[in-house]
Parts: C-alpha cells; structure tokens; sequence
C-alpha cells in the first residue's frame, strides 16, 4: 500500500491546485479539444470542457448525423465528422474526449494515442482484458500523453478525506469493503431506456462503425439506442456504476485486481429486452484480505449509493459526506470524525479541468491509466462469473480470468 504521507500530499497537491484554477494562461496554452461520441454523457463534457480557461471545443465525431447537427448548435465553429479517423487527422486537434459505447472503448481510444492525442476516456475504461492489454500497449508507446479516467469521484475532495481517515489507528485491520448502488424509476419508465426516433435509420447511422468488433447483426435501432441493455457493447451496471464506486477505494488504497470474483443476480423488474440485469450482487476477494462486496437494483431506491469500508478499529462511511465512525469495542475513547467535503459540486467540470491542467504540465492525472485498468479488469470478472455462472480467478502470472 501506498505510503499514507506520501499518497495524502499527491492527492491534495493534485486536487488543490485544480479547485484553486490554472491561473492565467497564454496563447500557448490553449488546448483544442475534440470529441469521439455526441450523444449524452458526451456532450456533458464537453458543456464542461467548454467553461474551462483556453480550451476550445473544436470538432465532433459520431457516427449518427442528428447529434452532429444537435453537436453545432452547442458549437457552431466546430468541426463534425461521421468517421473518428478524420477528426484525428486534423492536426490542431490536441486532445480528445471519448464518450462512445463500452465495446468501441479500446478502438477510439488506440487511435487517438497513436494520432499523437492526448485522451480523456469515459468509464469503464476497457470493455475486457483483451482492450485492456491493447489500451494498455498504446498507452505505453504513446510517451508523454496524458490519459484521465472518467471515474470523477477521483478528482474529489472526499479522497483527501478518505487518505486521512485511513490511518492504523483509527481503522485497525481493513477486512471489507460494502457498497450499495439502488435507483427507482416510476412505472412505465423503464431504467435507461430511450426512445427510437425515425430517423435512426441505416441512412442516418452507419451501423458498421456502432457494431465494431462485436458480433456481426443486421440494422437494429433499439440495439443502436439503448446499447447499454446488450452485452455485445455493454457491461450492465457493473460498467455504469459499481465501477465508479470500486476506482475511488482503488486509488485511495491502491487495491490490486481481485484474486476471485462471483456474480449473481437477473432480469427481475424491467422485462422489456434487456440481457444486462437489473438486480445483482458481487463479490471480490483481494489479495490484500479484503472482501468488496457491492449490491444494486433499478426497484427501489431506499438504500441510495454508499460505501463502508469496514475495519476492526473503525469505519469510514461514504455518502454525500464521508464520516469515520470508531469501533467502540477497540477504541472507546474514539471520537466520530466527519470530512470536510460533501458531494454535490461538479466532480466532472472539477475532472476535466484536471484533465486540461495535466495536459498542459505533463503532471500525471487524478484518475491515471493504472486506477482504470485494474478497475476495468474486476469489472469484466463480475461480469464474466455472472454470464458463466461461478467464481472466476485472475492469474496475475498469466493476466488471464480463470
């Protein structure tokens, strides 16, 4: 594990001097950004990207011509391309954001770093340990490239917080970790589904480039819409939500790939097509003796989205506000302690400005390749123990799921 000093000062030093601003730039500094991927969570960013300090939104890829014209109306200057290999043909291009489906994750991502960009790749990171590895090898040849995870939390105060909390003394012996991720939605209102509009044709979209490397099938706009019901192209809410609450306790305490991980759960509530679950429960063992364990269900939404990570000496609980609660069984003179950071500012702006800054200074990220890669690496066994129906193991040896 990270030295506690040592990961407390990086953190604070990284955090910091984001929150505090990049101060005044030069006409050098200005950073022209495009985007892989207009649909929603990519035009999010780039809404953010677009109130940072001399960054300039430039250019549009997508392979669906509405949000290319949606795309100009938030920037009319820009440039728009039906095919990602021109907008990384264009040399002023200086970084991208990719914000395409999970499946298309290693394609977009490889070419941006050898076209010279630098990236800030949504989450999950890798679709599977095949473009985990492939990511990785570009990653590698890409020299002094910038590469921002898009787990926002890692760009927040709440790390500072948790780095404080988690000292000997206050936790004792670390055994594990329980998360819980519970949304609800009203009846008739299925979790993630979106309509099909009808010009979502074969005309209007080229269905080639959405397919990438999975499985070859005819034109399906429902598939092309709501992609994340599928898993030819999505990992379900392994890859939408447990993966965010898995890279803040990856970074904070350094935790390596799990040594097995097992899945269970189904389609219960919303029977409308979808393959990925909507109510699951995983499990993962660590090699530092620590046992994950995360829950979730689009049913009911009571427990919210926390975490608790469980010591003999104490527990750090996480919600809107990280608290440390003694075990009084350990430390009866122990005294609650509550961080100083809510959630409720914009992690993302807060994420992407990050971004930018380290773009500029060549200082490594809040959320780096490595926290996204093991992150990327426990969710694919999730979903793997689930599609197989047992415990999957990784040979760290090998880098094989077993």
């Amino acid at each position: 594990m990270h030295s506690r000093r040592r990961f407390i000062s990086q953190v604070a030093t990284g955090i910091a001097g984001t929150l505090a601003g990049s101060g005044v730039l030069g006409a050098n500094d200005r950073i022209r950004v495009g985007l892989i991927g207009a649909g929603d969570r990519g035009m999010q960013l780039v809404r953010e990207a677009l109130t940072c300090p001399n960054a300039e939104v430039a250019a549009f890829a997508d392979i669906y011509t509405r949000r290319l014209e949606d795309a100009k109306k938030v920037v009319p200057t820009a440039q728009t391309y039906l095919d990602h290999r021109y907008l990384l043909e264009n040399k002023s291009i200086d970084a991208v954001l990719i914000a395409t489906p999970q499946h298309l994750h290693a394609e977009h991502f490889v070419a941006s770093l050898d076209a010279g960009k630098h990236v800030y790749q949504e989450k999950t990171m890798a679709f599977n340990v095949e473009h985990a590895k492939r990511m990785r090898a570009a990653f590698k040849n890409a020299g002094r490239r910038t590469v921002q995870v898009g787990h926002q939390s890692c760009s927040s105060g709440q790390l500072i917080d948790a780095a404080t909390f988690l000292t000997p003394a206050n936790m004792g012996k670390i055994t594990a970790i329980h998360a819980h991720m519970y949304r609800n939605t009203p009846h008739g209102k299925p979790q993630w589904a979106r309509p099909v509009f009808p010009d979502m044709t074969p005309e209007q979209i080229i269905w080639k480039s959405f397919l990438g490397g999975a499985p070859e099938r005819p034109f399906d706009a429902n598939r092309y819409i709501n992609w994340r019901f599928f898993w030819d192209y999505s990992g379900g809410n392994v890859y939408e939500n447990m993966c965010h609450q898995v890279a803040f306790w990856y970074k904070v305490m350094n935790l390596q790939i799990p040594r097995a991980v097992n899945m269970v759960g189904g389609v219960y509530l919303w029977k409308d097509g979808r393959e990925v679950p909507d109510t699951m429960n995983v499990a993962m063992e660590h090699p530092e003796e620590i046992l994950y364990t995360w829950d979730s269900s689009f049913g009911n939404n009571e427990l919210g989205s926390t975490e608790d990570v469980l010591g003999s000496d104490g527990t750090i609980a996480r919600g809107q506000q990280l608290r440390y609660l003694p075990q009084k069984v350990n430390r009866p003179d122990g005294a609650e302690i509550l961080g100083n950071t809510r959630t409720g500012a914009n992690e993302t702006k807060v994420h992407i400005q990050n971004f930018l800054d380290c773009v500029r200074t060549g200082a490594e990220p809040n959320c780096p390749f490595e926290v996204g890669f093991r992150t990327s690496i426990a969710c694919r066994m999730a979903v793997d123990s689930y599609l197989l129906g047992r415990t999957l193991r990784w040979d760290p040896a090998k880098e094989e799921i077993v």
